[in-house]
């Protein structure tokens, strides 16, 4: 049968169905690749993230506290802009990493206050570590070094980052808890030696 499929296929005559093949598997392509992005976009948006109770009772709550989400200038930094990656390959990656969440949903993981809190230092851990393996490359799509008024900032604050930006430290070396509260009882210190992390000399 595949034989005779295949002589047919080759025949003069069946030149323009290879056409045809091709052209149905291109625009089965094309349509594929526009809904793989497109949904993959929709899931950086912040509906998305807060689509679940979990999200929206516990972290969109402290997030909207905080000057990430209104300020001044009224730029806003979403779910996705210190989460997920811009660039293609390193934002598939995330997504796929993105399934245990999925997974832990279902578990009902942190469905509850109760429960959240007791995975807090947990889910903390996992995205400071992340972030530190990264040099906290989100939060350089918004900062950098060579883009600050250092006049602008305060005396105590201008000389903090100017040794950070000495030393070559990264953004999560001194900013915990920049958009989420931190876990209760945290030591900074404990934690930043298991990381293998030092804050900027005095």
């Amino acid at each position: 049968m595949v034989k005779r499929l295949w002589k047919w296929f080759w025949r003069p005559a069946a030149s323009s169905r290879w056409g045809v093949v091709f052209l149905i598997g291109g625009a089965a392509g094309i349509i594929f690749w526009g809904g793989f992005n497109t949904f993959m976009e929709y899931t950086n948006t912040m509906q998305f993230c807060v689509s679940c109770h979990e999200m929206e009772a516990n972290v969109y709550e402290e997030y909207k506290t905080t000057v990430h989400f209104k300020n001044a200038s009224g730029v806003r930094a979403t779910c996705a802009d210190c989460h997920v990656p811009k660039e293609w390959t390193p934002k598939l990656v995330r997504k796929i990493k993105a399934t245990n969440e999925l997974y832990h949903k279902m578990l009902g993981s942190i469905e509850t206050r109760e429960r959240f809190l007791e995975k807090r230092m947990t889910l903390a851990r996992n995205v400071w570590r992340g972030m530190l393996a990264t040099d906290s490359r989100e939060c350089r799509n918004c900062h950098a070094y060579d883009a600050m008024h250092w006049e602008e900032q305060s005396r105590k604050g201008r000389m903090k980052m100017k040794r950070a930006s000495k030393e070559g430290l990264t953004c999560i070396e001194c900013h915990y808890g920049a958009a989420h509260e931190l876990p209760d009882d945290i030591d900074f210190e404990e934690e930043m030696e298991e990381m293998g992390i030092s804050r900027p000399s005095e």
